[in-house]
């Protein structure tokens, strides 16, 4: 069991009184709310980060047919680590107080918390096993990963200032043994805590901060990490004030001769309190941050990607005009044109004609434009995959049948031009009335008969030419009516038999390259 603190009458007394020193350059502002009540914060982050597993594990499930079966082994393997990092907890910050003997880490621990807590004496080493302060709830599964010893466990909670903790809640305060300690196993203990700390706080006293092991063993090789690091050189109140800032600048220097230029270096005293509410700026700045074990998380699930990467390849996106040109080729291939020559013909006859059904499509035109359809789609695609696409897309045989089929069904039109039709018939009207109108005119004698009847014949003349014009206008029409037709259903072909099919294969393939964030 924890100690559990409530309603704890120790006030911090460096956020009480203020220690009068202005932030020094690299640390970071203070944060008054939590991290959690951020947008994107470490509550977000878990939350993303277990629906992205889901959803991977989810996509692998529908995918796995199209896999190797070692590949989805290994994926579930990733999965399985992801998801046990994720019961561990992501949403809160580790920040590890790490130094050598005597350089002061546990009387900061105290500080920093307001707890009388970790054990501060003169006898070295004093910190045997690591020490843990929690600041907002339980975090006893993740002390347990982290190895911390149930009587060293401790829990901020105080409504006396509780306002005044909000900043750090979700963080998680270690004190690690002594990193050079002769007891070789407290440099265990550092060493395989060390990559699971989101913050690792380096306290240095004003004697020992050019410690070679120091140097060469921890910060050389932490380089990619600085981000990720604080340096406090401690006991500042041992030295001259004015030589605070000098023995500080120096430390500033080692640094950044190691690599580390971007680290910030506070001076801090435990014991004067000096620069404590600077340190806790800096803890509410990573507080505020993504866990490392949310990073850790993410970067492993990143890892599984890139590794699934290869049998996944890339599936094509939809193309419309590549739809278009196969429907035109199989168009052309179920002898639209012809027909529409023959509409053309037959319907600017004076008599129209009899129209043929079109032939069904030349089997090598179809192969043809299948292999094109399967040769595009399987271009970026591994074999598991092309063969998936080829066996849901129908045959050539069956493509076709379909095609011939929905040309058969495009309606072919009336063997006559119904207005040529009737321009002739009343081309046919005015001749009579012109023949009768010259049969009475001869009779008669009466002039103006005969120019009507001239009229009359002369415009049942022009009616015979204006019909010619309409049935070939009407042919032309309907020809082109028909070819449209056509290749509206061979696009429907082309949709429903290829399109279609050929998305429904790579749905999980999509799934699962989604749920990767590739």
């Amino acid at each position: 069991m924890s100690t559990d603190v409530r309603d704890h009458d120790l006030i911090d007394r460096a956020e009480e009184q203020g220690d009068g020193q202005a932030p020094a350059a690299g640390t970071a502002p203070a944060h008054d709310a939590p991290a959690d009540d951020a947008p994107g914060g470490r509550a977000g982050a878990a939350d993303a980060l277990t629906a992205r597993v889901a959803a991977v594990r989810s996509a692998l499930d529908a995918a796995q047919q199209h896999l190797d079966p070692r590949t989805v082994a290994r994926a579930r393997t990733d999965l399985d680590a992801a998801e046990a990092r994720l019961a561990v907890g992501v949403d809160r910050t580790v920040v590890a107080l790490v130094g050598g003997t005597g350089s002061g880490k546990s009387s900061l621990f105290n500080a920093i918390s307001g707890l009388e807590f970790a054990d501060v004496g003169a006898l070295r080493p004093t910190t045997e096993v690591a020490a843990a302060c929690v600041w907002g709830g339980d975090a006893e599964v993740l002390l347990d990963f982290l190895d911390v010893a149930p009587t060293r466990r401790i829990r901020r909670e105080s409504v006396l200032d509780a306002d005044r903790e909000r900043a750090l809640a979700g963080m998680v305060l270690l004190d690690l043994p002594d990193h050079d300690s002769v007891a070789l196993g407290h440099a265990r203990q550092v060493d395989r805590l060390l990559p699971l700390v989101d913050l690792l706080v380096w306290v240095v006293d004003p004697q020992k901060y050019a410690d070679h092991l120091l140097h060469e063993r921890y910060l050389r090789a932490l380089v990619d990490r600085q981000e990720s690091m604080l340096v406090l050189v401690n006991q500042a109140d041992t030295i001259p004030a004015d030589a605070v800032e000098k023995v500080r600048a120096d430390v500033a220097a080692l640094l950044a001769a190691d690599g580390l230029d971007r680290v910030p270096v506070l001076a801090t005293s435990a014991l004067a309190h000096t620069g404590i509410a600077e340190v806790r700026r800096a803890l509410a700045e990573a507080v505020a941050r993504p866990s490392a074990a949310a990073r850790t998380a993410g970067a492993e699930l990143d890892a599984m990607a890139a590794r699934l990467a290869p049998a996944l390849g890339r599936a094509p996106e939809p193309d419309p005009e590549e739809t278009a040109r196969l429907a035109a080729d199989l168009t052309r291939a179920s002898g639209a044109d012809a027909v529409a020559g023959a509409i053309r013909t037959a319907l600017a006859a004076p008599r129209g004609g009899a129209l043929a059904r079109p032939e069904p499509p030349a089997a090598a035109t179809v192969a043809a434009v299948r292999d094109r359809w399967t040769t595009r789609v399987g271009e970026g695609l591994p074999t598991r995959w092309r063969a998936a696409v080829d066996a849901a897309v129908p045959d050539v045989a069956a493509l076709r049948s379909l095609t011939a089929e929905a040309a058969a069904g495009v309606p072919l039109p009336a063997g006559r031009s119904t207005r040529g039709t009737r321009a002739l018939v009343l081309a046919g009207i005015l001749a009579l009335v012109g023949i009768a109108l010259a049969v009475a005119a001869a009779g008669a004698g009466q002039i103006l008969l005969g120019l009507g009847a001239l009229a009359g014949l002369g415009a049942a003349g022009a009616l015979v030419v204006r019909a010619r014009g309409l049935r070939e206008q009407d042919a032309a029409e309907e020809a082109e009516r028909y070819v449209a037709e056509s290749h509206r259903r061979a696009v429907e072909v082309v949709e429903d038999h290829l399109v279609r099919p050929t998305e429904e294969a790579l749905e999980p393939h999509r799934a699962l390259t989604r749920a990767l964030g590739r």
